[in-house]
């Protein structure tokens, strides 16, 4: 939303800077939530609770973060983004607080869904309104949103493992809980100030606006849904395969750390390339990289080597996300852009979220680890393929 200075001239709308600073410090927190849990299944099984629950812990936190993703596209229909953000904020502060505070292994588990699922709300309403703070530049703005993710998914196993040398892994969520209460408040302080954008006015109608954009929609879900089911299973067993071409654990979790730091500058880089360029060659040319990359990854085995490949694999393949974001969200329509993106979001996270099962399933049928990613190379490749053979036919949307 802009505002006239009285001359005729257009003022340049205030105050969005501290809403999207603070935009970034809520999605640093709710994905530290998310990450967290993955390092605490190991010192929980250390600890005496079963393989099995410990493992329940790091699942229902992704559960939490696909379940709320219609729904909240829903209340955004009758809801204000900031609102939405603000309430967020709160159940953030109280489901981080409630997991710290937890008697049993059992309520932890459930905590973990509770994190989840301010997760969850947390992305649908945020990315649509950080596309309409900067409509001139949503790569770049999604990019920098997504930067911030990135940088949680680093920190978070080395805070972890702080807190619990410090003596108890609840430190951790304690701290999440205080640090949700802050942002909230210095959210709602930067809202008070700023002249924001009322581009969702028009959307109250979900199922409507997932009818009339569901070509763009499906395009999405086609891009970052079959890859990110790929990238969901090579991340989660890189330690194991490592481990099968030979490396020490020490040696192969310090390549994983490495390979999420390398996808840190890769959403800012992809963000600004997704400005600068059309989003279709962009978005072909990133599942082109990962392919190549990732077939790759199968024929190295010296560290210094799969180190390089890594590398180069996780800033291809993280700046799948922001392009994906931008294309959709500069794409849609503001009368559609919520509900449409929460549609979009809701079947991508569910496409997504057996990527590592489905590794495990494969190797025990028999398949070694270097052919199930070679096998999900081809899958990504014939997806490409296929996306480039619509785009050049004119069938994919080309964004704006």
């Amino acid at each position: 939303m802009t505002t006239s200075d009285g001359s005729g001239a257009t003022a340049k709308p205030r105050g969005r800077a501290g809403v999207f600073v603070s935009i970034c410090a809520f999605s640093f927190l709710v994905n530290f939530g998310r990450i967290a849990f993955a390092p605490l299944v190991d010192y929980f099984i250390r600890t005496g609770v079963s393989p099995a629950t410990a493992g329940l812990a790091a699942t229902a936190v992704w559960v939490g973060s696909a379940l709320p993703r219609l729904p909240t596209g829903y209340l955004l229909t009758v809801v204000s983004r900031h609102r939405v953000l603000t309430g967020m904020g709160v159940f953030l502060a109280a489901a981080a607080a409630f997991t710290a505070f937890s008697p049993s292994i059992r309520v932890t588990v459930a905590g973990a869904l509770l994190v989840g699922l301010a997760s969850g709300v947390f992305f649908i309403a945020a990315n649509p309104l950080v596309s309409e703070l900067y409509p001139d530049r949503v790569g770049l703005a999604v990019g920098l949103r997504g930067m911030s993710s990135q940088i949680a998914a680093v920190a978070a196993p080395f805070l972890v493992s702080v807190a619990i040398a410090r003596g108890s892994w609840r430190l951790s969520f304690r701290a999440l809980a205080v640090l949700a209460v802050v942002v909230t408040a210095v959210f709602v302080l930067a809202v008070r100030r700023a002249d924001l954008p009322d581009a969702g006015v028009d959307d109250r109608d979900l199922l409507a606006g997932i009818r009339a954009q569901w070509h763009l929609v499906a395009a999405g879900v086609v891009f970052v849904g079959v890859t990110g089911f790929v990238w969901q299973g090579v991340f989660n067993f890189y330690v194991t395969y490592l481990g099968a071409k030979g490396f020490e654990a020490g040696p192969a979790n310090t390549l994983l750390t490495i390979t999420f730091a390398a996808g840190v500058p890769s959403f800012v880089v992809a963000g600004r390339l997704a400005d600068r360029f059309d989003y279709l060659p962009v978005l072909l040319g990133v599942l082109g990289g990962f392919v190549l990359t990732l077939f790759a990854l199968t024929l190295v085995s010296s560290w210094v080597a799969v180190a390089a490949v890594s590398i180069v694999m996780s800033l291809i393949v993280h700046g799948l996300f922001p392009v994906a974001d931008a294309y959709l969200l500069d794409s849609l329509p503001d009368e559609n852009r919520a509900s449409a993106y929460s549609g979009y979001s809701a079947v991508m996270m569910l496409m997504q979220a057996p990527g590592g099962v489905a590794v495990g399933a494969f190797y025990q049928f028999g398949i070694p680890y270097d052919g199930v990613f070679r096998g999900y190379a081809v899958v990504v490749g014939l997806v490409a393929v296929g996306m480039f053979a619509l785009a050049r036919a004119g069938r994919l949307p080309t964004g704006s």
